[in-house]
């Protein structure tokens, strides 16, 4: 019982983290489309501000954005507790044969996620809580109503080398993680069937190739063109 119990546990916490996952795709999908108008009309940030004000502003939005940091915060819990468990449930005898049989991007997977969440506390604190509780964004004025100017605050951090690389490090981690993360939540959820798992690795493999390289694309077009100047 005690060990059938557990293993239902352990099946419970993978579905939830397969589901919580896969809305942080679909986050990081919107969040790329939102970041994308930055380059619209070379550097013009009205579009890009007036685009987060709605996104910082429109009640369920707002209550998405609620949801979206608990989420995360589930993920990261179930994440660590799912890890510990694995590794708990190992004998040491088995770990080197173990290891030899997991992929790559599941060998690191507890370690692209913590330094993803490194990450992400400073991506946080750059633009998020900076427009949310602090006055270091300035405003701007479009047809006679202030916003804040998070278009520049990205312009000028986009035109730092070293901001550049350390952005695209994380995504480049990011896109290893969604390498295995992805199918890995459709095996939890039981789709694990030889007619649809090598269309969901496919698919997982373009995800993250592509999110990674939309996130990345931005900063380069923004450090290497004049034309986006702060």
């Amino acid at each position: 019982m005690g060990n059938s119990t557990f293993h239902l546990a352990s099946i419970t916490k993978k579905v939830i983290m397969a589901l919580v996952g896969l809305f942080l795709v679909m986050f990081l999908l919107v969040h790329l489309g939102l970041n994308f108008t930055v380059l619209i009309l070379e550097g013009d940030r009205e579009i890009f501000n007036k685009a987060a004000h709605f996104m910082g502003t429109n009640l369920i939005v707002k209550i998405v954005e609620v949801g979206l940091f608990g989420f995360l915060i589930v993920h990261i819990i179930v994440g660590i507790v799912l890890q510990l468990q694995n590794w708990g449930a190992r004998p040491k005898r088995y770990k080197k044969r173990a290891t030899t049989q997991l992929s790559f991007f599941s060998r690191y997977m507890i370690h692209t996620g913590a330094l993803i969440f490194i990450f992400l506390i400073i991506h946080f604190s750059d633009f998020y809580f900076k427009a949310k509780f602090t006055d270091l964004v300035p405003l701007i004025t479009y047809d006679g109503k202030e916003y804040h100017d998070l278009g520049l605050l990205t312009l000028q951090k986009f035109k730092m080398g070293g901001f550049v690389i350390g952005y695209i490090i994380a995504f480049i981690l990011l896109g290893f993680h969604l390498n295995h993360a992805f199918q890995s939540a459709f095996q939890s959820m039981g789709w694990n069937h030889s007619r649809y798992m090598p269309f969901i690795k496919k698919v997982g493999l373009v995800i993250s190739i592509l999110i990674p390289l939309g996130f990345t694309i931005i900063p380069l077009v923004i450090y290497f063109s004049e034309a986006y100047s702060v």
